[in-house]
């Protein structure tokens, strides 16, 4: 029996939460939601508040999972960020960032600075 999509998708956010954990992230919140769209990791890396998606590619065939965060994407993360500052009352300076952990067959990566946009 193959795992349904939400179960596949903690499965994979659990083992980000671990390498984000490994490299001394400290976890604040999972699967924050907003009309705007869903960050799925939003850590502390020292003096950064860190914004991570968690993209996964089951076969190499498609491309690489951090491919799929394109501008589209990107842009929802923004903006979804940027609730989660005005919600939390962190002011619009306080250093951000926005990383991706990129899960496919074989491997796990952590790219820092993914992209840009605050």
């Amino acid at each position: 029996m193959t795992e349904n999509r939400r179960a596949t998708g903690e499965r994979l956010e659990s083992i980000a939460a671990a390498l984000l954990t490994d490299n001394g992230y400290v976890i604040r919140e999972r699967n924050y939601r907003q009309k705007s769209g869903e960050i799925d990791i939003i850590a502390v890396d020292g003096k950064w508040l860190v914004f991570v998606e968690v993209k996964y590619r089951r076969r190499g065939t498609v491309g690489a999972p951090e491919a799929a965060v394109d501008r589209r994407k990107q842009a929802h993360i923004y903006r979804t960020a940027q609730w989660y500052l005005k919600e939390h009352k962190i002011p619009f300076t306080h250093p951000c960032r926005f990383d991706v952990v990129s899960i496919g067959p074989g491997s796990v990566k952590l790219i820092r600075n993914a992209f840009g946009g605050m």
